[in-house]
Parts: C-alpha cells; sequence; structure tokens
C-alpha cells in the first residue's frame, strides 16, 4: 500500500540507469556492445565541466518533486506539532489470562476490523482482539499457557510462537504439526514456557497477507531470576512492520506513534521485534543503546551503540540510560520508511526525556 507521505516522483538519476539496462539486455545487445557502450557514457561524464556539474546540482536543489521550500516546512512543522496524534485505538495492550487449575490461559480471537494507521487513514486489518499489533502476553519461566485461538476469518489460520520452546505439536505450522484452523472453529494451544526472553507470535498460514495486515504480537517471558538481566525503569516493546498502511510502530505510523518517555537518571529498556519483511536499522539520537539480547538470549558481551540494525523475525534489547533531557528524535533510518519532502512519516517516533 503507498504511503501518502512517500515520495512522488523517482529521481531521475534512478529512472536512467533503469532505462541504460533495458537498452542493454532489452534489445539483446551482446557484451562487447554493452562494454563499449559503458565505457562511451564514463568518458562522455568526465568530459562535464565543473561549470555542468554546478549547474544540474543547482537546478536539483531547487525543489524537491515540485515542492517548493515554503510548503516543504509547512508540512514538516505540521506533523511535528501533530506528534503524538490520537487515533481511535491502540495495540501491543497487556492480555490478562484467568487460572484454571495452576494454568494461566489467554484468549485470542482473529477477525477482520478496520485500524486507523494515522488520523483519519484507515485500513483493512486482520487482527487479534481487536488491535494490532495484538495483545501483549506476559508470563513468567516455568508458567503453564494455556492460549484459546478463535478464527473469526474468512479462511484458515493457525499461530506461531515465535521464538518460545513448545512441544512440536504445538508450534502452530499447518500441514506439519497441526490441521489449519477453519473460519468458525477454535483450536486450544497449551504449553510450559521455557526460555525467557523477548519473543512474539504471530499467523503461519497465508502469512505474507495474514502477519502482514496485522496477526502478530508480543509474547514476552520474564525470568525467574531477574538478576541474569540489566536493571531498568520502564519496559517498551516496538513492533515493526512494512505493509498494513505502510511503515509502522506499534500498527502507528508518524505523528500517530507514541513516544517513549522517562526522567533523568531513569534507565529504559526497549525490545525491537521485526515482524516485517524488510530491514530496520533503528536509530537513537542523542543517547547510546546498549545492547545486550538478541532473540531472547542474553549476550555474553553486551555492547554500546546509537543504530540497531533489525531484520525480520529478529528481536533485540537494549537499555538507554536516560542521562541527557530533551526530545531525542528515534526512527528507522532507512530514510525512505521516516522523511520525504512531505515531513517525517512511518518508522518515526521520540524518546522524551524530562
Amino acid at each position: 500500500m503507498n504511503d501518502i507521505h512517500q515520495p512522488l516522483i523517482e529521481p531521475a538519476a534512478s529512472l536512467r540507469s533503469r532505462r541504460d539496462v533495458l537498452k542493454l539486455f532489452g534489445l539483446g545487445l551482446a557484451l562487447p556492445a554493452a562494454a563499449s557502450i559503458i565505457t562511451a557514457c564514463s568518458n562522455a561524464a568526465s568530459a562535464t565541466t565543473a561549470a555542468q556539474m554546478a549547474d544540474m546540482s543547482s537546478a536539483s536543489a531547487t525543489a524537491t518533486a515540485g515542492v517548493d521550500w515554503q510548503a516543504m516546512d509547512r508540512m514538516h512543522m505540521d506533523g511535528i506539532k501533530a506528534f503524538p496524534a490520537k487515533t481511535a485505538a491502540y495495540g501491543n495492550q497487556p492480555l490478562q489470562p484467568h487460572l484454571e487449575n495452576g494454568v494461566k490461559v489467554f484468549e485470542l480471537t482473529a477477525k477482520v476490523i478496520q485500524w486507523e494507521v494515522t488520523p483519519g487513514k484507515m485500513a483493512e486489518a486482520w487482527a487479534y482482539n481487536n488491535q494490532v499489533p495484538g495483545p501483549e502476553i506476559r508470563v513468567t519461566e516455568g508458567d503453564k499457557v494455556r492460549v484459546v485461538v478463535h478464527n473469526q476469518l474468512p479462511e484458515s489460520t493457525a499461530v506461531h510462537w515465535h521464538g518460545v520452546m513448545v512441544p512440536n505439536n504445538m508450534d502452530g505450522v499447518p500441514g506439519l504439526t497441526q490441521d489449519p484452523i477453519t473460519p468458525g472453529s477454535t483450536f486450544t494451544y497449551e504449553f510450559t514456557v521455557k526460555n525467557p526472553g523477548s519473543h512474539m507470535y504471530h499467523a503461519h498460514y497465508n502469512s505474507t497477507i495474514q502477519v502482514g495486515k496485522g496477526m502478530l504480537g508480543a509474547f514476552i517471558i520474564e525470568p525467574k531470576d531477574r538478576s541474569k538481566d540489566p536493571a531498568y525503569d520502564h519496559d517498551y516493546t516496538l513492533i515493526l512492520n512494512d505493509q498494513l498502511g505502510g511503515f509502522t510502530l506499534n500498527g502507528k505510523s508518524f505523528p500517530a506513534t507514541q513516544p517513549l518517555t522517562a526522567t533523568v537518571g531513569e534507565k529504559i529498556r526497549i525490545r525491537y521485534m521485526n515482524e516485517g519483511q524488510m530491514i530496520h536499522p533503528m536509530h537513537l539520537h542523542g543517547l547510546p543503546q546498549l545492547t545486550f539480547a538478541k532473540d531472547g538470549w542474553n549476550l555474553p558481551q553486551p555492547y554500546m551503540n546509537d543504530t540497531v540494525n533489525i531484520a525480520p523475525g529478529e528481536r533485540w534489547d537494549v537499555i538507554v540510560d536516560c542521562t541527557d533531557p530533551g526530545i531525542w528524535a528515534f526512527h528507522c533510518h532507512i530514510l525512505g520508511h521516516a522523511e520525504s519532502e512531505q515531513g517525517m512519516f512511518g518508522m518515526v517516533t521520540a524518546l522524551i526525556v524530562k
């Protein structure tokens, strides 16, 4: 789905290179001929004068996709003033279980809903419990867990517990470990949680569509021995997706994303989870991140950085020591996922340190 904030015109250099490729290969030119053309182009480029290059640079800088600089300033500032913009509902809300003979029982209902990605921008979502991402399931190492899944979708589905060590028949892959959960039916998953850490759950049936449209969520297993993890004051989860409604953090695009907040001297834990199909390097301005866990496993040697590169399916855990007050920008550093001539959009939020 195209985001209204995406650049409107493809850069001319990209179009030229694409046409060159079509000429070289689409017309069936032999390799020697192709090499000659490439050499000729290189020589022609070398012959361009410095003055011509300066003129070309100046002309391209006068406008971006036909937007004058005053209009661009207004669009950028309007987005920032709206942040954090309110929307009808939010995902990743804690799901409370009920107890049955010592087992923690959770209920998930999969259905089609309309989801507000940014104010007024609706998208069809396939959601758990009417929210995107689905509700956060949080348990403790050693807990006995039962998850009852009700399928109200127009097609079959299943749930995979991504990173969670479960018996094979609970792994949620139709055809390998279970039959599909057909429309209108219910399936119960039951297992004892073993490996603590930041994990996920998501559909594993027609998953490009089902996960892309929102059937995903956080599955967090707290360790019995909390001394294994660094100390922190606040715990945040950021689930990344790049399909439903464009580029999103916890189901929302800027300016509807929610800020992370802390007070000077506090430490926050951020659990990055990538449920999209692209890599997203998450960059925090001003404050370094101590990366200490990967896919739920604590690293033998934590390390400092300011940009954490999260591939599809990965989970990374970091600690941020909030030493300096201010509103610190926080975004995917593939800039086409975060900013255009129309302003910031997509995978952008802020860490506000008071």
